[in-house]
């Protein structure tokens, strides 16, 4: 009993869901650490866009959640999708090169926007499907058992992204459903019922932003650098040319305002970057700050950063890092 209370708690007191579909994790992840939540299911029927619980992690007619992991160069090293749930493969497609599609353009995916994937088939009318997959990656085929939990083949790049993610889809009788507000009714936030495993609950937790990566590098830092893990090629030594912190974070809204300082083993502040308010809400944004080398070099020591977003004067996502010449 205590634990289906905690439970309802961390998901608002919503009722538990039925117990004939209970799907668990389909990427092999930590939520928040290794992978994160980009993108959830439109709430919204008109031209607008709301996630389940009203806020903007999602985009007009986005039909699944979105589990991206932190840079291209994280997704080379593999991370495996799973099967959601027991079930039998309906359909398969593989041979999708990955590529942001900012390289050719929409039209070059036109028929494969889902990229490489599959579609599995749960019973009593309940389906998942699985897109953006490596090129080559998937292990099963059509008409083939799975086990909730099995590896069915690797995150990637492939058809309509721009960044490495599953794009994971949850349908009821060929119905769209956000599996984390099940069954909500119109114009509500945080309603309906969750169809996620008990175990979870704790995860999955809703989170409006999230820092996706930090580090230290010896030059300016640029995004196309920190996604494909060029950043992270050179640590700061004693005679870097310049120490700098850089920090990426998703979900950020009008008007937040980011900081970034960075201090040096006496304490004192070595840099900062106080950034002007957004203009808008921005699916992902970059700040980094730094100091080049002084004369006599950089002092022994551990250097941290400190990453602010503050909101209406608030503080609503700090992260610490640091590192140790």
């Amino acid at each position: 009993m205590l634990l289906a209370a905690a439970i309802a708690a961390a998901f608002g007191g919503r009722a538990r869901a039925e117990d004939g579909f209970r799907p668990v994790l389909p990427v092999a992840c930590e939520v928040g650490r290794t992978c994160f939540i980009q993108n959830y299911v439109d709430a919204d029927a008109s031209n607008g866009a709301k996630d389940y619980r009203c806020g903007t992690l999602t985009y007009n007619d986005h039909n699944g959640t979105d589990f991206r992991v932190p840079s291209i160069a994280a997704q080379r090293r593999g991370v495996n999708v799973l099967a959601a749930a027991d079930g039998k493969v309906l359909r398969v497609r593989d041979g999708v090169p990955d590529r942001s599609v900012r390289e050719k353009g929409r039209e070059s995916v036109r028929g494969t926007e889902c990229g490489n994937g599959m579609v599995i088939a749960h019973g009593d009318g309940w389906e998942t499907q699985y897109c953006h997959m490596a090129a080559g990656s998937i292990t099963v085929k059509s008409g083939e058992a799975v086990k909730a939990g099995q590896p069915v083949g690797r995150v990637g790049l492939s058809g309509l992204t721009e960044y490495p993610h599953l794009h994971f889809m949850v349908r009821k009788e060929g119905k769209v459903v956000d599996p984390f507000a099940y069954e909500a009714a119109p114009g509500s936030c945080g309603g309906g019922r969750l169809l996620w495993a008990d175990a979870l609950a704790h995860a999955l937790v809703y989170r409006d932003s999230a820092v996706l990566n930090s580090g230290f590098a010896t030059e300016a830092v640029t995004m196309e650098a920190i996604e494909d893990g060029s950043a992270d090629d050179a640590a700061p030594a004693p005679d870097s040319p310049a120490i700098v912190a850089f920090v990426r974070a998703i979900g950020l809204k009008g008007g937040d305002v980011q900081s970034l300082t960075l201090r040096g083993p006496d304490g004192a502040v070595v840099a900062r970057n106080e950034a002007k308010p957004l203009d808008r809400d921005k699916a992902q944004v970059m700040l980094f700050t730094g100091k080049k080398r002084p004369a006599a070099g950089w002092p022994r020591g551990t250097y941290t950063a400190i990453y602010t977003v503050e909101r209406d004067g608030k503080a609503v996502l700090k992260q610490d890092f640091a590192f140790t010449l």
